[in-house]
């Protein structure tokens, strides 16, 4: 199924019904008089979030969304039917944006949540309703409301307890293959991932979802590259766990490129506790990696792992710390981080 994070529909709540224009004509009554119903209600239109669903693919290909109009009123004061509301639903995590993209209309982050976008219309009053001393047969009735209608956009962001950042070709998808059952496509060559990829990882009883986003490179906030655009899909994680290559020329400079891009998205972003790993240390003479690991110390100003998703070095300390930061965010009750962990929080300043 092709991965789609955002989309661009039009919505239309339901107008009301017609107010109905009608007088009592029964044989053998005297007095007949108005008897016109209101018109019915029109339908709203609700969104809801399902977890069932992860991507927003459905909208590309229906675009389009209407509520049920309101039925007309009948004579006999025969109120006419509501109209039904329509429930769209979306993946949990969407935000509902204004047509401008300014306005955050709505933010549906949990399984079952609601929202009611756009009220129906009003149904008309019938002529009953106009009745009085002064004019005891109104033959006049009301339309029904025009409902309100709007173009917006849903941008869905990823539910994810861990985010994984880091240049392109960083070893991102490596590390989450081996991790979790997902399966991302991995080569050797820049931009292997094109779209994020989700995979749940088990430490003990915890239950944790690592996000993978294509790799950032510098100007990516300005476009650059695949741009920063997947980058929404970790702003909701507890902790990042920004990867990077221990094989390239300087892992300080590359550490520094994306924490800079980070900063420049926003999102706080930049101030999310973070694990700094250099990765692909199996490639590395014990001599390089003493080099490495001291260099990206220092850029970083932070703890930093020696990992290697080929030979499994770290992997378990690493999940260890993240499950830990993952623990505190729910609020479970588990054990004080150790301070291995603990020299991994703060925020980057350049």
């Amino acid at each position: 199924m092709k991965f789609l994070d955002q989309a661009k529909i039009y919505l239309r709540a339901g107008d009301g019904g017609n107010g109905c224009v009608g007088f009592r004509r029964e044989k053998f009554i005297e007095f007949g008089g108005p008897d016109g119903g209101d018109g019915g209600r029109g339908g709203d239109l609700v969104f809801e979030a399902a977890r069932n669903l992860n991507t927003l693919i459905d909208f590309r290909y229906h675009q389009h969304f209407k509520a049920e109009r309101g039925a007309d009123g009948g004579g006999s004061n025969c109120t006419g039917r509501d109209g039904k509301d329509l429930v769209v639903k979306v993946p949990v995590g969407t935000e509902i944006l204004s047509e401008d993209k300014g306005e955050v209309l709505a933010d549906l982050s949990e399984d079952g949540q609601r929202m009611v976008l756009l009220r129906g219309g009003n149904g008309g009053w019938g002529n009953t309703r106009f009745k009085g001393p002064s004019n005891q047969a109104p033959e006049h009735a009301n339309p029904g409301q025009i409902a309100a209608e709007m173009w917006v956009w849903l941008r869905l962001k990823l539910i994810a307890d861990v985010g994984l950042v880091g240049l392109p070709n960083a070893g991102k998808s490596t590390f989450l293959a081996t991790v979790t059952r997902a399966r991302p496509k991995i080569a050797d060559y820049p931009f292997t991932t094109l779209h994020p990829n989700l995979g749940v990882a088990h430490v003990g009883e915890l239950e944790f979802v690592i996000a993978d986003i294509p790799g950032l490179i510098e100007g990516a906030h300005e476009g650059a590259g695949l741009g920063d655009r997947f980058l929404g899909h970790v702003e909701r994680c507890a902790v990042l766990l920004h990867l990077v290559d221990g094989t390239g020329e300087d892992v300080g400079a590359a550490y520094k490129t994306v924490r800079k891009e980070l900063k420049a998205y926003g999102g706080k972003l930049a101030g999310k506790k973070e694990i700094v790993a250099l990765n692909k240390c199996d490639a590395l003479d014990d001599v390089t990696r003493a080099e490495k690991l001291k260099a990206l110390t220092t850029a970083s100003r932070k703890k930093v792992v020696m990992l290697s998703g080929v030979s499994g070095e770290g992997r378990t300390e690493t999940l260890r710390s993240l499950a830990k930061f993952v623990a505190v965010s729910r609020g479970e009750v588990l054990p004080e981080i150790s301070e291995e962990a603990e020299s991994h929080t703060g925020a980057w300043a350049p």
